[in-house]
């Protein structure tokens, strides 16, 4: 895209996010992406705890882009926050959920993209001996998967991270379990540590520059994409409306070109186990 070609545009990681972020952006934008080694995306908060994330996940990418963008004086920036717990509905399975922040200040443009998976091995627990602790590293992928040590769930005393080497792990169990205890043992959430996440910021990347490429019908500005969905869809048997979506709304950030797309397109009612009167 002319708007963006041969641009510089920085990428705010310490973790190696640039390694499935760039390409995508490269490829598809013609930018040039490069990264900075001296800003710490670390203060905006830790996964292990010791820092406090103190924003909710997209306004902490947002932080994390434009403070970047700013001590590397470019007016082209990416950064992604991801965070972990239960799914939503599957309360007993947890999920990855990923934002990913586009920022050209030149431009006034600003597209977000956000991106759930299941596919994560997030998980921590308390282990008392180094056959549990073995047991815990082979069912989160280690050490393909890097783990992290410390005393207990929040104690941040002694705290061992990216840890991908058997031997390594035993040492530093042996190291900071407590006698009675044990110690915590949880996954290395941090991307270079976990493939399985890296795999989910790509698939982020790979939206938000499709969400980019969109183009708006009346200006040709980019980024023309879903700005709110309408929920309704009426139920089959009883006519109500649903939570199913009705319909997209797409807003143009320059013009304010408004369309209006009814989803899905083979669709008009929907199936009565969806509803909640139906079936509650």
């Amino acid at each position: 895209m002319e708007i963006f070609q041969n641009r510089k545009i920085i990428i705010a990681t310490k973790h190696q996010k640039e390694s499935v972020i760039a390409p995508v952006f490269e490829k598809e934008l013609g930018v040039c992406c490069f990264t900075d080694s001296t800003f710490d995306t670390d203060l905006f908060g830790t996964f292990s705890g010791e820092i406090e994330r103190k924003l909710d996940p997209l306004a902490t990418a947002r932080a994390k882009c434009l403070g970047a963008m700013k001590q590397a004086k470019c007016d082209l920036g990416i950064a992604s926050e991801g965070s972990f717990g239960s799914h939503p509905t599957l309360h007993f399975i947890p999920e990855n959920e990923e934002f990913m922040v586009f920022i050209d200040t030149k431009n006034k443009l600003e597209i977000t993209s956000r991106e759930i998976s299941t596919q994560t091995n997030f998980a921590g627990k308390q282990v008392t001996n180094t056959k549990d602790l073995m047991d815990f590293a082979l069912a989160s992928g280690f050490p393909l998967h890097g783990l992290i040590l410390r005393k207990a769930v929040n104690d941040y005393s002694a705290i061992k991270k990216g840890i991908t080497d058997t031997e390594f792990l035993k040492m530093a169990f042996a190291e900071i379990a407590d006698n009675t205890v044990g110690a915590y043992v949880e996954t290395d959430m941090r991307a270079m540590y976990n493939p399985t996440r890296m795999s989910v910021i790509q698939q982020t990347a790979q939206n938000l520059v499709q969400k980019i490429k969109s183009i708006c019908p009346a200006c040709q500005f980019p980024g023309f994409a879903i700005s709110s969905a309408q929920k309704g869809l009426l139920c089959k048997s009883c006519g109500l409306p649903t939570n199913s979506i009705l319909q997209y709304n797409y807003v143009c950030k320059m013009c304010d070109y408004c369309k209006v797309e009814v989803y899905p397109h083979d669709k008009t009612v929907e199936d009565p186990m969806y509803c909640n009167y139906c079936n509650p």
